[in-house]
């Protein structure tokens, strides 16, 4: 595989997780508010597992990368 496919692969991969996380994000304030009806830290809870989602999608991509040899 050469670096153009590669970097046109990884850009793709970037894209979709940002924006499947930024949609999430964008809804997430009324989901978080429909949990607070009924538990305030259930719906802190949700919140920070949203947030901290888009760091550990990154991470294990990070972890797949480097287990299979792929260069960005």
């Amino acid at each position: 595989m050469s670096n153009s496919s590669n970097d046109r692969s990884s850009a793709i991969a970037a894209a979709v997780i940002l924006i499947g996380v930024g949609v999430l994000l964008f809804v997430m304030p009324k989901i978080v508010m429909w949990i607070a009806q009924f538990s305030t830290i259930l719906a802190a809870a949700f919140g920070s597992v949203v947030v901290l989602s888009f760091f550990v999608i990154f991470w294990f991509r990070a972890r797949y990368q480097r287990r299979h040899k792929i260069q960005d």
